[in-house]
Order: C-alpha cells, then structure tokens, then sequence
C-alpha cells in the first residue's frame, strides 16, 4: 500500500474539492491509503458525503491553516499543526510516502527543503509539471521554484527530468533541451550560454540542443529545462492561451444558426481533442530532489487534478525515482 497525505486545507477549493478527490482516488486505486490532514471536524463533515471502504481513507487533524498571502518561511515555523506541516512531518519521518498540497506554493517549497530535506547532492529542488503538446506530454523543469538558478543547477534538473520522463512517464532516452530565443549555440543569456556546453558534455542525457518557445507545443523536446522564472512564464502563458482559445472556439460555435448546426455534428470529435490538451489529467508538480515525495497542485485544482495528483504518486514511489536520483548522483540518503 502506498499512504499518500493529503493537504484537505490547502487551495482554493478546500476542503470540499480535495475530499472530493481524495475520494475518487481511493475508489480507482485499491492499492493506496489516503491520509487526510485538516481540520477534522469539517474534513469528516465533507467526507460524510461521500461512501468509501472502510480504513483507505483516514483523517489526521490540524488545527492551523496556511493562507496563500502568508510568508512562507514564518508560516513554515510558527504554523506547526497547519496541514501542511504536519503532513510534511509525516513524510519526514516515513509515515507517509508522499504529500500531495494545493495550498501555498512558497509555503511547500520552503517546507519541502527544511522539513522532508533534500537528498544529499541535490543543490535545488525543481518543481516539474507535466504539459500538454502534440506528441504527447513533456516534462517542464522548473516552473516556479529556482528563479535564480545557476548553471550547475540546470545541469541537476536536466539528469533528474530525464530519470522522471524514463520511468515515471515511460519515454526511453528522452529528448533534453534548453529553453532559448534561437536553435543556435551562441544566442541566450549568460546563463543559457554557460549551461549549454555543460549539458553537452554530460553523461546520461539525450541533449537535442536549445528549443525555442514556439516549438515546446509541437513535442520539441521531452524535458525542457529553464529556470524558474522562464518556466512559470511559459506554464502560465500555456494556461493562458488554453483557455482563450477553447473559449474563441466555443463562441464562433455559437455565432449562428449554421455554426451551431456544425457544432452539434463535430462536437464528440472536439471534445475527445481538448480532452489531450486538459493539463489536470497529468496531475500536479512533484518538487524533485527531496528525501520524500512532495507535489504540488494547482491552486485552483478540483476533484480530477486532485484524485490524478495523488495516483501518479504511486508511479513515483513503485519505480523509487528518489532512488534513482541517489544512484544518478552517486549520493546517499541525508538524515
């Protein structure tokens, strides 16, 4: 049984979206055990909506709650029974296999390094979504942890994306790329410039070269690396024009009698379209690096990103990707 905690306070939906998920995680996955961590008077009355077998779900209480707006390290040390310390402890100490949060991003990057702790070797922990593109899926790395990342730190994030894209995700030898403004090797900033030729050099990864934005829909590359600040434009520029798009299309579907018609008779094929291009069927984004599993979801997840989030912690755990990062880095577990 993998036990996964789940943060039921964190996000713009809890508790009743997490619960909701939560839910719907442990009736499509007999094989995990969901700890619940909130307030255990509401988190009861949500799941008393819902039927599940017995001892699959359980409620661990918490009576503090982290806010969004909190700064993350004074919340981290004064709020020790928020949610999302306590689940964070029960990582730490092997209690729990992983914790899935979509509460504070600042709040789980803080206390995913001073509480789970980071495996021995790793200099910064990345968060790596999943995205959406043509030929499938590919890996982000880093999208909103390392806005000051350092070359060495890319090279970290390239070897345990491609590990993560391997085995989690099943892509053999996966494809590396750099994000940059031209396929050439002299364009970028310094920091694209001087981890270039680091990449090229290092055992272990496919590096295809640089990527330019336009191509990482198109499936450029399996593991696009930036660092943080690049990769939460991107993400949320994704996000973005996702929407806007599905939206335009829906509004010229409506705009007359004719279009209508023709909506009513592509509908089924557009929607098992857009079902590919749905970035909540991926999941959250694991924190790489750490001694214990900690993703990250949406803030404003429902029920699907969440129930998704916590059975992609399974993968995680059976192909022992932490592991594999160790053994990747030649390091051994920290205390």
């Amino acid at each position: 049984m993998i036990r996964v905690a789940v943060d039921a306070m964190g996000g713009d939906y809890a508790p009743g979206e997490i619960v909701k998920g939560a839910v719907q995680a442990a009736e499509q996955r007999k094989d995990i055990q969901i700890v619940l961590i909130g307030q255990e008077e509401v988190v009861r009355e949500e799941l008393k909506k819902y039927s599940f077998q017995e001892g699959q779900i359980t409620v661990q209480n918490a009576t503090e709650v982290i806010a969004t707006e909190e700064p993350p390290v004074n919340a981290i040390r004064k709020k020790k029974d928020s949610s999302l310390v306590v689940g964070m402890n029960m990582v730490k100490r092997g209690e729990a296999d992983a914790i899935v949060s979509a509460g504070s991003s600042g709040a789980i990057l803080v206390g995913g390094q001073v509480i789970v702790g980071r495996i021995k070797g790793v200099e910064r922990p990345p968060l790596a979504p999943l995205i959406p593109t043509e030929k499938g899926v590919s890996l982000l790395i880093d999208c909103g942890a390392n806005v000051d990342a350092r070359p060495s730190h890319l090279v970290q994030f390239a070897r345990m994306g491609s590990i993560y894209m391997e085995h989690v995700v099943g892509i053999k030898n996966p494809r590396v790329a750099i994000v940059n403004i031209g396929a050439e090797e002299e364009k970028g900033n310094a920091l694209v410039k001087e981890t270039f030729p680091l990449l090229k050099e290092c055992p272990g990864i496919n590096f295809i070269g640089s990527i330019e934005a336009r191509e990482i829909p198109h499936g450029g590359a399996d593991v696009v690396v930036c660092e943080a600040f690049v990769g939460n434009v991107i993400l949320k520029l994704y996000e973005g024009v996702g929407a806007t798009l599905i939206s335009k299309v829906k509004e010229g579907m409506l705009s007359s009698l004719r279009s209508k018609i023709g909506a009513l008779l592509v509908k089924p094929a557009l929607k098992e379209t857009l079902k590919s291009f749905d970035a909540s069927k991926y999941g959250g984004a694991p924190l790489l690096g750490l001694n214990g599993l900690v993703v990250k979801t949406h803030g404003n997840s429902k029920a699907t990103e969440v129930r998704n989030s916590i059975i992609q912690c399974v993968t995680f755990k059976e192909q022992g990707i932490n592991e594999k990062i160790r053994e990747s880095l030649g390091t051994e577990k920290t205390e």
